[in-house]
């Protein structure tokens, strides 16, 4: 009998380990990966989230300009927040590593112009690192003796080789990279929780009490403000911009969403997405990054996938559907997404139909030929008219646009901060602070 209990014992735990041959659904990330729509399972009291796969038509056909990219400005790219199909010379093959940048904790988010990377660490550093050279060329910090033991999150954009920064103090600066010296800054006194914006002579950003500003770039001082609903309760979500040619949107921590027009500084309108005014943990807001173009505004919440009219805010559609990570709009007209339960989705953004729905795990598994399991998902590019899903684990699975799997490849080094695309090449720092430059 105890012969028979160790044999069944031994199966078992060798079934569970198929996979190590690739590591492809292994979570390698030494920290683990924030969900923050973990505690949200269920979207809605009387409707089903959305599970469907969806097989793509056969005669789906995509004709988008590739962008040949070599600055990241912005944390999210663009001032709509979208990416775009980037040129990627796809070699795979690692030209450089750096030395270790910072022995601090650093902020997910980089930076890349004129061949520098900008980041930021929680000891409240500026760290720019020349990629020709391979090595740091600056590290600024604005912090007096007072304020060295607290942890900063620091919020940065770029424009004209000045660096705009703001913190969870309530700080917000102005650095100029080729002179070396803070040209003015402005204690708020109220923490900064959002991305920047900039428009012409404007820089926007909102603090914590989801109060919005609009600052002069050139000396700091505030042009208008608008005060927004507050919440009581804080969670992980900030506070989000996002622009068009017009309007400024601003969709705060309690659900709303407001259009301002860039150059009067008045609200077009506003609405609020959060489904309930009862503020406990379980039914607090979350959302991605807006995304906007061509006259539609994309909300990926906790509960729902909104689309919305730029001009009035009007509901266009709303899918009971949870997104992971910021959509892609493609070809104007589409948006492509992958959802809380790893599937990948194309939708007609004309008619709110979906194109296809298919499975990530089961994708990756019968193109592995292996057992399914959940894929742990750090972010999404389209890289050559070719969707590249970044897992935690820093693999790299190649979809066509068709939702095939074409190519699986592992990234040289563990992949920390997001990555952005430059020069042709992927550029990221993984777990040991090194910036990893992947052609």
């Amino acid at each position: 009998m105890k012969f028979l209990i160790i044999i069944i014992i031994s199966i078992t735990l060798t079934n569970c380990s198929f996979d190590n041959r690739t590591g492809i659904w292994k979570n390698e990330n030494p920290i683990k990966k924030r969900d923050q729509f973990e505690k949200f399972e269920k979207l809605s009291i009387t409707e089903k989230t959305f599970y469907k796969t969806i097989n793509p038509p056969e005669d789906l056909i995509f004709k988008i300009k590739i962008k040949i990219n070599s600055d990241w400005d912005d944390v999210f790219y663009s001032k709509n927040n979208n990416l775009e199909n980037f040129k990627y010379n796809e070699n795979y093959r690692l030209i450089s590593k750096s030395k270790k940048l910072s022995k601090y904790h650093i902020n997910e988010r980089i930076l890349y112009n004129g061949n520098n990377a900008y980041f930021t660490d929680d000891k409240g550093n500026l760290i720019i690192f020349s990629v020709n050279e391979n090595k740091v060329i600056k590290k600024f910090n604005f912090y007096k003796k007072r304020y060295k033991k607290f942890s900063k999150k620091l919020n940065i954009i770029i424009e004209n080789n000045v660096v705009y920064i703001s913190d969870n103090i309530g700080y917000l600066y102005a650095y100029d990279v080729e002179k070396e010296k803070i040209i003015w800054a402005k204690n708020l006194k109220v923490p900064f929780r959002s991305n920047f914006k900039i428009f012409k002579n404007k820089l926007i950003a909102a603090n914590q009490n989801n109060e919005l500003f609009f600052f002069d770039k050139i000396n700091g001082n505030t042009i208008n403000s608008i005060p927004t609903e507050e919440t009581v309760i804080k969670n992980k979500f900030e506070n989000n911009l996002s622009m068009d040619e017009n309007n400024l949107f601003f969709l705060n921590t309690y659900g709303s969403l407001y259009s301002i027009n860039n150059n009067s500084m008045k609200i077009n309108w506003f609405l609020n997405l959060n489904q309930t005014t009862d503020l406990n943990p379980s039914n607090l807001f979350l959302s991605n990054q807006i995304v906007n173009n061509n006259e539609k505004i994309i909300i990926s919440s906790n509960n729902h996938l909104y689309i919305l009219d730029v001009k009035n805010g009007s509901l266009i559609f709303k899918k009971n559907i949870s997104t992971q990570i910021k959509p892609i709009i493609i070809e104007e007209d589409k948006l492509l997404f992958i959802s809380k339960t790893n599937l990948l989705i194309l939708m007609n953004l004309d008619n709110g139909e979906f194109i296809y729905s298919i499975d990530i795990n089961q994708k990756i598994a019968d193109y592995l030929n292996l057992r399914k399991k959940n894929a742990h998902l750090k972010d999404i590019m389209i890289l050559n008219n070719n969707l590249f899903i970044f897992l935690n684990n820093s693999f790299i699975i190649k979809f066509n646009l068709n939702g095939n799997i074409e190519k699986v490849k592992k990234l040289p080094s563990k992949i920390n901060t997001y990555p952005i695309l430059v020069n042709n090449r992927i550029l990221y720092i993984d777990f040991k602070n090194k910036i990893s430059y992947i052609d």
